[in-house]
């Protein structure tokens, strides 16, 4: 057995044209797949777009490793029911939905056996839409491996932290950061806290890049360079392990006979990442009323309407809120979009209580929503001569173009909050037209 140790595990940038080696000379010069690569390794291309795509637009790395990806045995149904695509054809309920966090398991239980399936569009045959999942875990992945041909894994960690080991080298992420596992990559999952719990999205459309900055002009929202890409590291070991792969919305299992994160060195933009939200440079009012929370996007996956998002992945971090004369608290409203929102920490200025950390709401497409009782109120009656500073908190929410469709174990779910809609019934009438 053999491992690789890096002393610098991470490049900046986003979308950079990265090359990294664990071993010195592994990288090919002025080729990429020479008849003999060096120490014996075998040369791989990984695609993330077609072959033809704009380039611009186009990823891909190759990955110079001890094995090809193509030895592996027999790919059989893996049972993981919690898990999967299906997003149903029946009615879809207009009703607010929220829910408590995901029970964290009484019995050991991996990443992978930990995802739970709340809601989703699209599918990964048509390369649109989104499933959206939960995790609650509490062992190491021991001996498996992971891999989603159906799209792109955002993943949040609400409790815990997680060390997530790719081909591509490894990650470490810790609640307030996020990492996105590009389709198809292969990976592990460890636990260095124990119990955890978090939120993925996975994402069928098109990559997840940086939106565009508009009139705020070349500054500010997530920053390039606070992306960071692992650099090569590599396992060479040998036993019996097991590979899992989701395909088509159905989770598969064939026996390995080593260990698929045998990458010593890669070059190329198609990689996983890290970013932590709390570099986020929050753009707001300093006048009167507030922007859209389109604001707060970090990152995005076009749609083929332009300015229409298949997926936009959207915090609500700390920040200071001066406007004058306004409803400071995020308003009352209606969405063409839908929306599943989450809490990583502390409180949603939007509730005054309910919304958890670790739990979840779905506000779907025109589903009337906003501030609780309390925080209308209290939203109504503020001193505006004086800044509001929200502190020691992040929210985030996944929006879609398309209708969010709960599963149905989402709907039974005991941790449902039932009782959602009874926010709003203290909200009362303050209308008095004026007299004659």
């Amino acid at each position: 057995m053999s491992t690789s140790k890096i002393d610098n595990p991470y490049q900046s940038g986003f979308g950079n044209d990265f090359a990294t080696e664990a071993v010195a000379g592994t990288l090919p010069v002025g080729r990429n797949s020479p008849q003999r690569v060096a120490h014996g390794l075998y040369a791989e291309q990984l695609s993330g777009t077609a072959f033809t795509a704009p380039r611009r637009e186009n990823r891909r790395s190759w990955l110079y490793r001890i094995r090809p990806a193509a030895m592996h045995g027999t790919f059989a149904p893996f049972s993981q029911p919690a898990f999967h695509n299906d997003f149903g054809t029946g009615p879809v309920s207009p009703d607010q939905l929220r829910w408590s966090p995901l029970p964290l398991p009484e019995t050991p239980t991996d990443f992978v056996e930990g995802l739970y399936t709340m809601a989703g569009n699209g599918s990964a045959e048509g390369q649109h839409g989104v499933g959206i999942h939960l995790y609650a875990a509490n062992r190491s992945m021991q001996g498996r491996y992971f891999y989603s041909a159906d799209g792109e894994l955002l993943i949040l960690p609400q409790q815990g932290r997680l060390h997530i080991a790719t081909e591509l080298g490894a990650i470490d992420i810790e609640p307030l950061q996020i990492a996105v596992i590009p389709r198809g990559v292969r990976f592990r999952v460890d636990l260095p806290d124990g119990a955890s719990r978090g939120y993925v999205c996975e994402n069928f459309g098109a990559l997840l890049r940086l939106p565009d900055l508009g009139p705020i002009g070349a500054n500010g929202l997530a920053n390039p360079r606070d992306f960071e890409t692992p650099v090569a590291s590599y396992e060479d070991i040998e036993g019996e392990f097991e590979l899992v792969a989701k395909f088509q919305g159905h989770l598969w299992r064939a026996d390995i006979g080593h260990s698929p994160l045998d990458v010593v060195g890669w070059h190329g933009n198609y990689a996983p990442y890290r970013y932590d939200l709390r570099r986020f440079n929050t753009i707001g009012s300093i006048s009167f009323d507030h922007p859209d929370p389109s604001i707060f996007t970090v990152l995005t996956s076009p749609s083929d309407t332009p300015g229409t998002a298949n997926l936009d992945f959207v915090i609500f971090p700390p920040r200071w809120l001066v406007a004058q004369d306004t409803f400071r608290p995020p308003w009352f409203h209606r969405n063409v979009a839908s929306e599943f929102m989450g809490l990583i920490h502390g409180v949603y200025d939007a509730k005054a209580d309910g919304f958890a950390p670790g739990g979840a709401s779905l506000h779907n497409c025109m589903t009337g929503h906003g501030p609780d009782a309390a925080t209308f109120e209290k939203g109504s009656s503020a001193d505006l001569s004086k800044p509001d500073v929200i502190r020691d908190t992040m929210a985030f929410m996944f929006e879609t173009r398309a209708v969010i469709r709960p599963t149905r174990q989402a709907i039974d779910a005991a941790h449902r909050q039932r009782d959602y809609q009874a926010c709003w019934a203290g909200l009362q009438k303050h209308f008095r037209p004026p007299a004659g």
